[in-house]
């Protein structure tokens, strides 16, 4: 039969359809087809999924379906097209990949699609609950800012640490630098410096040099034990604190069957920060920037993530902070997207170009904003 996983997918489908059938029949034209399709299928699509019919249905109630319009149709290569004339194909052309082809309907994720006869009004009842059906599978994480914070400013960290070897520094002053050091750094260095032989922690002492030299001290040797010490610091779950709701909403998630992933650009300290603050027992994986290679926006690290989970873009989504790297970084490739911003948080350009159901105020905003993902026959 092939795969294990396309012979379970298929008969679930097969069943659900079968059952709702008799009911719906009002509702869709005669001519609809459901058309099923992943690269992962092999060339003998047809013969599989009637073998897969008849075995679970029976020869007459299997052909009844396949041949009064609900029949589940090869949609592989020009086979398909020759079987739906007014398919198109659309989507780039890869070497050895197929590309996807749609029916003149409405597309419920990456591998299912509806065709539909042209009088065709809207979203009846069959597509809704086919929507609801299809749920998200994986649910991808940033982390800082998202579920965890620094418990204090930047600045003051690195001041009170100068002030414990002996040099006074204002913590406003170090603020202020440490972003400008921080933005140069990553300009120069970008992903940690990983291309350029630099490991994450040589990075990070940088940074602290430079922002203790944009803040007006010209000792170096004097700041090297400081920022040694801030190193290991930034390192401790004790730096940092989980966002209010965090916990709560991993759970929901957790409750609602969704796997958990983390996609972040942090270093390869992540791991144990994680795991002190009680949450790395909430996700599957966790990728970082530097153990992958990628930062986001970057495509690879969310593909990654999508590979590792075996799942495809359309039926994964993404919670992060920032527009550029998490909301537009997953969008890119396809995969749902939230961004979580408070009120007035968002620069009106931001908040112009992001559907306000995208915008999370809150974590506890999350899972709602799921269910109408979920509920809604046109996706988000």
């Amino acid at each position: 039969m092939g795969l294990p996983t396309f012979q379970t997918e298929f008969i679930s489908l097969t069943y659900f359809l079968y059952g709702l059938l008799p009911r719906f029949t009002s509702q869709v034209r005669p001519s609809a087809t459901l058309w099923l399709h992943s690269e992962l299928w092999p060339p003998r699509f047809q013969l599989e999924a009637w073998a897969c019919l008849e075995s679970t249905l029976g020869r007459e109630a299997a052909s009844n379906l396949w041949t009064t319009g609900w029949g589940i149709c090869c949609a592989l290569g020009s086979s398909a097209v020759k079987t739906l004339p007014k398919c198109q194909q659309i989507g780039p052309t890869r070497p050895g990949k197929r590309r996807p082809l749609v029916c003149g309907g409405v597309v419920l994720s990456s591998s299912v699609f509806l065709h539909v006869g042209q009088s065709w009004g809207g979203p009846g009842p069959l597509l809704q609950i086919m929507a609801r059906w299809l749920q998200i599978r994986l649910l991808t994480w940033d982390v800082k800012d998202t579920l965890v914070r620094l418990r204090r400013p930047v600045g003051e960290e690195y001041a009170t640490k100068a002030r414990a070897h002996g040099l006074e520094v204002e913590a406003a002053a170090l603020g202020e630098a440490f972003g400008q050091a921080y933005k140069a750094q990553s300009h120069s260095f970008p992903n940690y410096g990983l291309s350029h032989g630099l490991t994450s922690r040589r990075w990070w002492l940088g940074v602290v040099l430079q922002t203790f030299h944009l803040a007006g001290v010209r000792d170096a040797q004097a700041v090297v034990p400081i920022a040694e010490q801030l190193y290991e610091d930034f390192s401790s779950p004790g730096t940092w604190q989980v966002l209010e709701g965090a916990e709560a909403t991993l759970r929901g998630c957790r409750k609602r069957g969704l796997r958990l992933a983390v996609v972040s650009n942090f270093d390869r300290r992540l791991e144990d920060i994680l795991v002190g603050l009680g949450l790395r027992e909430h996700f599957d994986f966790v990728l970082t920037s530097e153990a992958v290679g990628w930062p986001k926006p970057d495509s690879r690290i969310f593909h990654e993530a999508l590979r590792l989970a075996q799942v495809e873009p359309a039926v994964a989504a993404h919670v992060g902070d920032s527009y550029h790297c998490d909301y537009k970084g997953a969008r890119a490739i396809g995969m749902h997207s939230f961004l979580v911003a408070g009120p007035g948080h968002l620069e009106p350009a931001v908040k112009d170009s992001v559907p306000q159901e995208h915008i999370l105020p809150s974590l506890s905003h999350l899972l709602p904003a799921l269910v109408r993902l979920e509920g809604s026959p046109w996706g988000l």
